[in-house]
């Protein structure tokens, strides 16, 4: 029961990680609260509506959350809006394209940490864990895309890269005031891929498969745990070893 009374914000948790993060979280004792577009507010559920595009429902949503609970312990930026041509050739992508998925992810992420920071820092407590990604750490495979002429989107790579080092800038800027922020960067996440990609995949990876969310939720989950309470600043890759080669 590491997580035991702790409140925990996950955006995004009505999706494929965020789902696990969630019911990790509860298993371990925390009250994880799904702050989601999908969902209607129910806080005695654990649903929160929010949009992180939406600057005005992110600093609502918190001041909900905190009014509820007087507190907000943990918050995971999981969330991953984008747009409908989301995984357009690099050749072929338009620029306003390039700007608004930046906006939707990178800069949702400033605003949800911007916001929820006043309300930790007035605690002197709280973590901020990001969702980062492999791809933001190392260059990407294209191999894995060629049987099917698929690609992975240029725009990932530079706002997951984007989100490590900022995590960097939020764990040294607030850590004077008790709040730590790190990355979990999961490797290759198993939903439904081409059989080419799969099989290329498990045949690189050194544990010899693709990740599941039940492998990522419970490095999320420690790091919002008072037994990582020496650890900040740090981007925790859950890969399989795909980075390690």
């Amino acid at each position: 029961m590491i997580l035991k009374d702790k409140v925990i914000v996950i955006t995004g948790a009505s999706g494929l990680i965020g789902r696990e993060v969630f019911l990790d979280i509860e298993k371990k004792g925390g009250i994880p609260i799904n702050a989601d577009i999908d969902v209607e507010t129910d806080l005695n559920k654990g649903l929160l509506n929010m949009d992180i595009t939406v600057e005005k429902s992110v600093r609502e949503g918190i001041v909900l959350v905190h009014k509820n609970f007087d507190r907000i312990d943990g918050w995971v930026n999981n969330a991953y809006p984008r747009t409908m041509d989301w995984g357009t050739k690099f050749e072929d992508i338009k620029p306003n394209s390039w700007r608004k998925n930046v906006d939707m992810q990178l800069n949702s992420y400033f605003v949800c940490c911007q916001s929820v920071c006043e309300v930790m820092a007035e605690q002197e407590n709280g973590v901020i864990i990001n969702m980062a990604s492999i791809y933001g750490v190392v260059g990407n495979d294209f191999s894995l895309y060629e049987d099917y002429n698929g690609t992975s989107p240029a725009a990932y790579s530079a706002i997951k890269g984007g989100i490590i080092n900022f995590t960097r800038y939020l764990a040294s800027y607030f850590g004077k005031k008790g709040i730590r922020v790190n990355c979990v960067s999961p490797g290759g996440i198993l939903d439904n891929q081409p059989v080419s990609f799969i099989s290329k995949y498990n045949s690189k990876v050194p544990l010899g498969r693709m990740g599941n969310p039940e492998d990522i939720a419970p490095t999320v989950s420690f790091l919002l745990s008072d037994e990582a309470g020496y650890i900040t600043g740090q981007n925790i890759v859950v890969d399989g070893g795909w980075t390690c080669i």
